[in-house]
């Protein structure tokens, strides 16, 4: 097979994802006859027909499939190759992306890489953050879209190294005058007779719960759905309802007056977190020094928590 072009990878991939020749030739600046003599060239390279033309546009053959998959991750790796190298030349000298979870970006993750990045010797690396879900985040990180992700330990790593990193307690937040504000700590299942303040069902926390209360075989009642703890803080400061929340998250608030943490005794309310990566030895420097970093940190908190 000769060398592939990357300029029709990426050409071959917008038509997968637009599903549209013109479509995605409009998106390249590119005609119609160029972009299909370019897609022609491509199959001929790899000896396949990779897209099938219907009516209403084009899909990818089982050939152009297993391509799509290593063509975005080539192209990824390129985009980031240019990036690295765009930045050393104005004096940064490593760049690693980083997939996190929203409960490890809202409690400690960007404290710990600001720590990283204050160690003189660490001075030339940038650290870029993107927040996902827990699937997501190792999906992408399989795809070769991140060297690293950060999420709940609990997610589908399979086929990714994993280090330890650190923990969280889940706890009910209540309005002051909710009766569960009464008690110094509770089970799921005392919660379980009063509407909740909930997050979407993509989320590892709801996907947990949802799972609780099925082994209660109590119902779980939300009155509000929404994106962020923040604005389940919100809700709860209204009195919509009560909110499972990361202890972690909340503890610094939790003096204003305007709600109560109240820990859950659950096992599972203990959550922990872990690095995860597709291996070592594909890890930059930079990577491999905050991979170390990481982990190092979340050691420490955990010996201090026990």
């Amino acid at each position: 097979m000769r060398d592939l072009d990357l300029t029709s990878l990426r050409l071959f991939v917008a038509c997968c994802e637009y599903r549209n020749m013109a479509r995605a030739g409009a998106q390249a600046h590119i005609g119609a006859s160029a972009i299909s003599k370019r897609l022609a060239q491509l199959e001929d390279a790899v000896n396949a027909p990779l897209l099938e033309r219907h009516r209403r546009g084009v899909v990818p053959t089982p050939a152009g499939q297993l391509l799509l998959e290593h063509a975005r991750v080539l192209l990824a790796n390129a985009d980031r190759l240019a990036r690295d190298m765009a930045d050393y030349g104005r004096g940064i000298k490593g760049q690693v992306r980083v997939l996190a979870t929203v409960s490890s970006i809202a409690e400690f993750l960007p404290d710990d890489i600001a720590d990283f990045m204050k160690q003189p010797e660490h001075s030339a690396i940038r650290v870029d953050i993107a927040e996902g879900l827990s699937s997501d985040m190792a999906k992408s990180v399989r795809e070769g879209l991140a060297p690293l992700g950060v999420g709940w330990d609990a997610a589908d790593l399979e086929g990714l190294k994993t280090r330890p990193y650190r923990s969280d307690h889940l706890a009910i937040v209540a309005h002051p005058s909710h009766p569960i504000a009464k008690l110094k700590k509770c089970a799921f299942a005392q919660t379980l007779m009063y509407e909740h303040v909930g997050l979407p069902t993509s989320t590892a926390v709801h996907t947990m719960l949802a799972r609780a209360a099925a082994v209660i075989g109590l119902p779980l009642n939300y009155r509000a759905v929404v994106s962020t703890f923040d604005a389940s803080l919100r809700c709860v400061r209204a009195g919509l309802g009560i909110a499972v929340v990361p202890r972690e998250v909340v503890e610094p608030m939790k003096d204003s007056g305007t709600f109560c943490v109240v820990p859950l005794t659950d096992q599972w309310a203990k959550r922990r977190f872990t690095i995860c990566f597709r291996d070592e030895e594909s890890l930059s420097p930079s990577a491999r020094l905050l991979l170390d970093h990481l982990e190092r940190v979340g050691h420490t908190s955990r010996v201090v928590d026990t």
